[in-house]
């Protein structure tokens, strides 16, 4: 009977793939949820602000109403058929209050990169700024901005692997920043917190280099055809994506993207609602499944749009 130690030897292989010093580098959370729960906490108080784009995944925003922050939400920029990010508007929008800016790299639902010099900028403020890359491998490790954390103290990377390594039944995550920063954060961590088998079973993972080139090259060739396939739907635009969803605006076929989800459903096929955005009713997101998931994903959105 031994509870769980904590993880230098799963920690120190995470911060040898990611070129840092040392397990002081980094962090490891029950999923990346913890991760992120754990980080607002650490630097936000009541009343106080966090900026993030729009649009992006829900747990900023959960995180920072739970601890009563107020949460600051800058558009991406919908222009040209593409989602572009802003950083002048999120410059604009830091004040006094601005305690957390965070960033997905790549986006999700947009599946798309900032520049890298746009993360330069905001970690040039000084401010707490994560950046979250829990779809990072699906675009390589040579697109993440790890680098950052060598030079700005105030820069976290946060991962998963729940995505491209299929652990997420597991729960397992984790953070990359400064020893100090590193150290802060994780003195409020409950005891224990990540029990001892998804320990071992991330650093198998973490491990099994072929393992997780071959589900990437699968993933990225059936992000390929999808893309290809829904192409010829007249209307239709399409986001390409450097990760495991693409999202998807219908507004130009003068059909509603809540039609489609619903159809979808009654086919057996579960398509992510993003209703409303920019004032128009067209958007939705798939995620990838099996081969024959998305084929059948594929001839169900054409029938729908046909």
């Amino acid at each position: 009977n031994r509870y769980p130690d904590q993880g230098l030897v799963v920690r120190s292989k995470i911060a040898e793939i990611n070129g840092l010093d040392g397990p002081e580098n980094v962090m490891i959370g029950n999923g990346s949820s913890e991760v992120f729960d754990n980080i607002f906490r650490s630097f936000l108080q009541v009343g106080e602000e966090v900026i993030q784009h729009t649009p992006c995944f829900g747990i900023y925003k959960l995180r920072c109403n739970i601890l009563g922050g107020k949460l600051i939400s800058v558009p991406m920029v919908y222009e040209d058929k593409e989602l572009k990010f802003d950083v002048d508007a999120i410059l604009a929008a830091i004040t006094d209050k601005t305690k957390i800016i965070v960033v997905a790299n790549p986006n999700n639902p947009s599946g798309n990169f900032m520049n890298t010099e746009d993360f330069i900028k905001i970690a040039e403020t000084g401010i707490p700024f994560i950046i979250d890359e829990a779809y990072i491998e699906f675009a390589g490790l040579e697109k993440s901005h790890v680098g950052l954390v060598k030079k700005y103290k105030n820069v976290l990377i946060t991962r998963t692997l729940s995505k491209a390594y299929g652990l997420a039944g597991m729960r397992f995550g984790y953070a990359l920043g400064h020893e100090d920063v590193i150290g802060q954060i994780s003195a409020a961590l409950l005891p224990w917190n990540v029990g001892t088998i998804p320990m071992w079973a991330a650093l198998a993972a973490l491990e099994d280099v072929e393992g997780l080139a071959e589900r990437v090259e699968f993933n990225n060739s059936e992000v390929a055809y999808i893309e290809a396939a829904l192409s010829v739907i007249p209307g239709f635009t399409i986001f390409n994506s450097a990760s495991n969803y693409i999202l998807f605006d219908g507004t130009g076929t003068g059909k509603a993207g809540d039609d489609l989800v619903a159809f979808a459903q009654q086919k057996g096929i579960i398509l992510r609602p993003q209703s409303h955005m920019y004032g128009q009713n067209g958007w939705f997101r798939l995620t990838l499944g099996t081969k024959a998931e998305n084929r059948l994903a594929v001839e169900v959105i054409l029938s729908f749009y046909a």
